[in-house]
Order: C-alpha cells, then structure tokens, then sequence
C-alpha cells in the first residue's frame, strides 16, 4: 500500500471514530435529558414517544432543557415591535431526545391554547422552543417560561399567519400524534 493510502485508511479511521464520539455524545445527551427533573418540570413530553421519566411522559425542568444543544437567534414577531433574542433548544433536538414518533406535535399553553405544529417545520427550520428573552428568562407575564419561535427573520417565508399562530408562548406541553 502506498503512503497516499495509508493516509486515506487512517483518515477514514478518524473520521469514523470522530462519528462514533458525535453519535455517543447525542446519546448521552438524551440520556440525560430523559432523567426526572430535580425541579417543577416546566414542560412535558407525552404522546408518541420512546424516552419517559416518569407516568406522564418526558417532563424538563430548566436544568434538563439546558443541558440540550441551545441555540439563538433574533427575529421580529407580530407582537414585539423591534427584533428580539431568544435562546433555547431546537424543537427537532427536543423531539430527539424524546425519541418522538409521530407526524404533528400538538403544543399547548398555559392556558390551554392548543396549536398542531407539523414535525416537518422541526426539520426545515430552527423552529426552537426558547426560555431566554434577550438573555433574559420569560416571567409568565412576558409569555413565558416557554415560547415556541420560528427564526421569521432568517426564513421570511414563515412571515405567515400560520407560521404565527404556531409560535405558541406560555408552552407547557408536547402532544405527540
């Protein structure tokens, strides 16, 4: 073998295992994530899915959300005037680590408003479920602790009344169907 393959061999050696690290880590990730939450769970996960921490699902506290792979981004909304920040966890990272199975997820709030969003929007956009408002935590007040957000800015063919009205605030639970 010449010495051009056995450069090849070995970066494809390193390239595997530098995969099976990668995989191992998202594993990880959902293990934890999957662990009952010390905390008053600020959201649960029920429905289709394979990973649960308890009878009702998969429920988060805020150390479980972030120990997830956290994203931000600032967008405009129809209901802030300027562009805002928000920082949280990509909703097709959350669904992973539920292990979802399903087509829709039914987001409910608060106050039980209730909004099918399709698992396609979760793997077409950063479509994230966030807890940080300006590196801020929401108060319920402030449509918090949870909000879904679409990235309106980045994608502005989500500027919808659809896509709008599945940015779901004051998020409480994940029905998968």
């Amino acid at each position: 073998m010449g010495r051009s393959g056995l450069w090849s061999g070995w970066r494809d050696r390193r390239r595997a295992g530098l995969l099976l690290a990668a995989a191992g880590l998202l594993i990880a990730g959902a293990a934890r994530a999957a662990d009952a939450p010390d905390g008053k769970p600020l959201l649960t996960i029920i429905g289709g899915i394979q990973h649960r921490n308890g009878p009702d699902g998969l429920s988060f506290d805020l150390p479980a959300l972030q120990k997830l792979p956290q994203l931000s981004f600032s967008t405009r909304t129809p209901w802030y005037a300027t562009p805002r920040k928000f920082t949280g966890v990509r909703l097709r990272d959350l669904l992973a680590a539920a292990g979802a199975q399903g087509q829709v997820v039914r987001a409910v709030a608060l106050n039980d408003y209730k909004v099918d969003i399709p698992i396609e929007d979760a793997a077409a956009s950063d479509v994230m479920v966030a807890w940080l408002l300006d590196d801020k935590p929401m108060p319920v007040r402030d449509k918090g602790p949870l909000v879904v957000i679409y990235p309106f800015d980045d994608q502005p063919e989500l500027r919808t009344a659809v896509h709008y009205g599945r940015a779901v605030w004051q998020l409480r639970l994940l029905d998968i169907r």
